[in-house]
């Protein structure tokens, strides 16, 4: 019975950790698009380019807000099934 519950908790804490690596994915994939956006701005002058890096921060700020949505959703579902006792017993 005990290893069953270790067993359990792990899985969790792994599913814990896999979230938070999506979240750091997601955190990543924005601030690339951030950055790309930035340099078109800086290095180029025109409306396609202004277009494309307005375009590129929009882009960057919905993978964000995704990001943060589905983090905070799945670790509200981890929490919900997360064992009173956490610990050595």
């Amino acid at each position: 019975m005990e290893n069953a519950a270790l067993r359990d908790e792990l899985a969790l804490e792994r599913t814990r950790l896999a979230n938070e690596r999506t979240f750091l994915a997601y955190v990543r994939t924005a601030l690339a698009l951030f950055a790309g956006a930035a340099a078109l701005l800086q290095f180029f002058h025109g409306a396609y380019a202004t277009l494309l890096a307005w375009l590129l921060i929009a882009g960057g700020g919905l993978v964000l807000i995704v990001g943060v949505y589905r983090f905070w959703r799945v670790g509200k579902r981890l929490a919900a099934r997360a064992p009173e006792s956490v610990g050595p017993s």
